[in-house]
């Protein structure tokens, strides 16, 4: 319950008041007795009349706190809310490729980018998220789901070797596009992250581009790796050895997939840069929540009113039977 006009409850402070002024008056009257017999009869039983000489006046202050509520209008509201959520569909393309053993980024690249992927997941809120590891080949690790403990755990067994080794962009893109071909979602995202050049595969990255331009699919290429050349760990007789890799990332391709298909193409070069990226595509696939309230407000003043009224009516009833003063 909340009240329309909360501030007529200061009203309520001349209840105090009032009870100071009967009282201070009825000590008043009393004191006008001047006759010196009046302390013989403080002995003497009262009758229930003389109990009751008040009742009309706690009638009457009661009367005036719910009237003082009635004011107030109490309301009750009844309120419907209504969400009509328009979900996207997410497939996370991720390269497995060794090449993403390089230490550019920390770890390295391939534990960078499951961690970030690992991020958003768990910032989405009715998305459908699926992943595509691809490397020479691609497959579906995980279908769309809204299960995202599930995402979760299979992004984090993500690792090199799952298949052949090589980069199969065309043929990642296409796997992920047959995934997204029959949802019925209003938006639907391919997120493709990898550090190298399509060298497998049987289907060209721009002719894949195509075909997720004709389905209505954006596509968002991410191209990881600093510029320049790359640390990557080497295992040798001696233990753990590092070189120098120069780092070749298609980025012509990665735009024009990118273009086609009315995503955007970013490049990380770092992990900090990484989580922008993600941070950036979580801003531009957002879901689209429309909320519709309706609040129907009943007024509640009237039992409160014909209860000031009620009492009213017993506080003159009584005056004039039960508690008649005499003049």
């Amino acid at each position: 319950m909340t009240f329309a006009y909360p501030h007529l409850f200061w009203l309520l402070l001349i209840l105090p008041l009032m009870v100071y002024v009967h009282f201070w008056r009825e000590t008043q009257r009393l004191s006008d007795f001047r006759y010196p017999t009046i302390s013989r009869m403080r002995g003497l039983n009262r009758t229930w009349r003389v109990r009751l000489r008040h009742l009309p006046f706690f009638l009457r202050l009661a009367a005036t706190a719910l009237l003082i509520v009635a004011l107030a209008r109490p309301q009750m509201f009844d309120k419907e809310v209504k969400r009509n959520v328009e979900g996207i569909d997410i497939i996370l393309g991720i390269d497995t490729s060794t090449s993403m053993a390089a230490e550019d980024l920390k770890p390295n690249r391939i534990e960078a980018a499951k961690q970030v992927a690992v991020d958003f997941v768990e910032g989405r809120l009715t998305d459908r998220i699926g992943i595509v590891p691809f490397a020479a080949q691609s497959f579906t690790q995980c279908p769309l789901t809204t299960d995202y403990s599930v995402v979760v755990s299979l992004l984090e067994d993500l690792h090199m070797g799952m298949v052949e080794d090589g980069t199969a962009i065309g043929m990642a893109l296409a796997t992920a596009l047959n995934r997204l071909r029959e949802s019925e979602a209003k938006s639907k995202v391919v997120i493709l992250l990898t550090d190298g050049q399509n060298n497998r595969g049987e289907i060209d990255p721009v002719t894949a581009a195509q075909a997720a331009q004709a389905l209505g699919i954006r596509v968002y290429t991410v191209g990881v790796g600093t510029r320049g050349e790359a640390p990557y760990p080497v295992e040798t007789v001696f233990g753990k050895r590092y070189q120098n890799v120069p780092v070749n990332i298609d980025e012509d391709m990665l735009q024009e997939i990118a273009r086609l298909s009315g995503g955007k193409y970013f490049r990380a070069t770092n992990n900090r840069a990484l989580r922008d990226i993600y941070s950036e595509i979580d801003r531009l696939e957002r879901t689209r929540v429309s909320v519709e309230e309706y609040r129907r407000v009943a007024e509640m003043f009237g039992p409160w009113l014909l209860a000031a009224l009620l009492l009213i009516m017993l506080d003159v009833l009584s005056a004039a039977t039960i508690v008649r003063k005499v003049p």
